[in-house]
């Protein structure tokens, strides 16, 4: 009778630090993840160059961006590219000559295909006309919005000599909750390249 006692005695004092330390850790909140987090951006000053070459065009860019020619097969005089390496990103800028108002309408055309073939994954395009009659720059700048390769496409033409097509895409998976600081960031610093552009002649 007293060795059943002390046996009993023995296993208590044995499992009670067991029980105790499994009813702490019931006591904790239910475990919820946490939202995934991104990398934090920092963004430079909006500080502005001009690029003037022999192209018949000239503009205000990012000191931040690096102008680099375009090296894709198609690439013709006076195609360039923006670079943007802090954001992973590129402004495609290609300039095409007017040689006739069938070649104009065309490039028109083509301008609101490009924009609008990414309906499939934009949830609205808008459009914004562009007009600064004493520069002779006119054009309609496209807003695309939602999980789109580009976000903002653009053309410039004085209607009978020139015409320049821009065309922003980053480098990464298209998510738009990811990369809106960064667009609308990048979006202000077109903004002034669009304000200072002017054609040559």
């Amino acid at each position: 009778m007293e060795f059943e006692r002390k046996a009993s005695v023995t296993i208590l004092s044995a499992l009670l630090p067991i029980l105790l330390l499994l009813s702490a850790c019931n006591s904790t909140p239910d475990y919820a993840p946490k939202p995934r987090g991104y990398a934090r951006i920092y963004f430079p000053k909006h500080e502005y160059q001009q690029y003037n070459t022999d192209c018949p065009y000239t503009f205000n860019y990012p000191t931040y961006a690096v102008v680099e020619p375009d090296k894709s097969r198609e690439a013709k005089p006076c195609w360039i590219n923006l670079q943007l390496p802090q954001f992973n990103g590129t402004l495609h800028l290609s300039y095409q000559p007017v040689t006739s108002k069938k070649v104009f309408n065309e490039l028109v055309e083509d301008a609101h295909t490009f924009a609008f073939k990414h309906t499939v994954k934009a949830t609205s395009i808008d459009e914004g006309i562009i007009r600064y009659p004493d520069r002779k720059v006119y054009g309609i700048y496209y807003t695309i919005d939602g999980n789109a390769a580009s976000s903002a496409q653009f053309f410039l033409t004085d209607s009978t000599h020139h015409y320049l097509r821009g065309a922003l895409y980053f480098n990464t998976q298209p998510k738009l909750d990811s990369i809106q600081p960064v667009l609308d960031f990048v979006k202000k610093d077109i903004a002034v390249l669009i304000k200072s552009f002017k054609w040559k002649g």
